[in-house]
């Protein structure tokens, strides 16, 4: 039981916001401390900030307008409430897209691989990129949104604290993570112009263009555009409504009371709207402990696809711990483990849209893995109907 009146709970979000700002070098080591759950630091903080930017350009769009060079336009309600809404999925969106790529390239960089901390550090590192959202309210001060980029300091001051990226490589480490949230955001952008109705295409449906072939990048490898074209169309049809998430409590009835030796002790489920839900279960034997986590990643799903796509491969091992991702009949498996401590993670997405993942302590990673395989593939795909 955690005590909620210890220094391990998250300070209020003004107070933390505050900090964050203004003494990020203070805060980091707290953050780093704390075992604030994850579903309590997106409502608590994700949700309210990330809505800032979205809320003050409906506001302003409504009341002020866009103008320039003698033109004035000032956007239809429809049109601007449902950009807003859509801009605060997206939001969310964007912070488990970059907590997995954060956690994924930390080990590359030195550190640690760590999906809470990784969490955290791009939920408190978005902090100034959000509160400049508030320049939105009066679109003439747009031009100062650019205060948001401190956030890629907050990042890089958190890279070590958090992630145990080595100082010396933090610089890097950050470059890369943000570069690779661009690529997906450039991937991303004309899904959400389209759902809103302005890509320069018009009406016509981005996933209704054929693609296909191969094509080579250099550093990266052979790219399958067939594959791409459907992740494409997954990601469009969960915007789009087509592919809702499933209840976390739907998904949370397929985790088993026992695993073997290992007994559930506890279950704790999230939904995130149009952006995903969770069912996650713990289960302890004698002193060791993991949680076995059943995730319908929803878009974000999509961009398992696009791992396939490239036929992502990638592997690390030293003397005390190995980890490794690889696709696997066209879908992607995560596998690590550390011999001193005894703990690690195993996980395997489903259809490119669910991810089934065991991460914390236990006898080996065969445990790991028969938990993940604890979980019924064929039953979770149907629940997506």
């Amino acid at each position: 039981m955690v005590d909620l009146s210890g220094t391990d709970r998250a300070p209020s979000l003004v107070d933390r916001a505050r900090a964050i700002i203004l003494t990020p070098r203070e805060e980091w080591p707290k953050i780093a401390l704390e075992t604030t759950p994850q579903s309590d630091i997106l409502r608590g903080y994700v949700l309210p900030l990330a809505a800032i930017g979205p809320v003050a350009s409906f506001i302003g769009s409504q009341v002020f307008g866009y103008g320039l060079l003698g033109f004035a336009y000032r956007p239809g309600l429809v049109w601007s409430l449902s950009t807003a809404v859509l801009s605060v999925v997206m939001a969310i969106v964007s912070v488990f897209v970059l907590t997995f790529i954060a956690d994924f390239l930390a080990p590359k960089f030195g550190g640690e691989s760590n999906r809470a901390s990784a969490f955290r550090l791009v939920a408190y590192g978005y902090t100034a990129s959000w509160l400049a959202g508030i320049f939105g309210l009066i679109p003439a001060l747009i031009i100062f949104s650019f205060l948001g980029l401190y956030s890629l300091y907050l990042l890089y001051a958190g890279a070590t604290p958090l992630m145990k990226v080595p100082q010396e490589k933090a610089v890097g480490y950050t470059a890369v993570t943000i570069l690779c949230a661009a690529v997906l955001a450039m991937i991303a952008a004309p899904i959400t112009a389209a759902i809103t109705g302005l890509w320069a295409a018009g009406p016509r449906s981005i996933a209704s263009s054929d693609i296909s072939g191969k094509v080579s990048l250099p550093g990266i490898g052979s790219i399958d555009l067939d594959k791409v074209q459907q992740a494409t169309r997954q990601m469009e049809a969960a915007t789009n409504g087509k592919a809702p998430p499933v209840a976390s409590d739907r998904m949370q009835a397929l985790l088993p009371e026992t695993i073997g030796a290992w007994r559930r002790s506890a279950t704790e489920s999230m939904a995130m709207g149009p952006a995903g839900s969770t069912a996650q279960g713990t289960y302890t034997a004698g002193d060791k402990s993991f949680t076995l986590q059943i995730t319908d990643m929803s878009a974000l799903g999509a961009l398992s696809g696009l791992g396939a796509a490239i036929g992502l491969q990638q592997s690390r091992e030293d003397a005390d711990s190995y980890e490794k991702t690889a696709t696997v009949n066209g879908q992607m498996q995560t596998e690590a483990w550390n011999r001193k401590t005894a703990s690690g993670k195993y996980g395997v997405t489903v259809n490119n849209r669910f991810l089934i993942e065991a991460e914390g302590s236990a006898g080996s990673i065969d445990e790991l893995k028969q938990a993940v395989g604890a979980i019924d593939q064929d039953d979770l795909a149907d629940l997506a109907g």
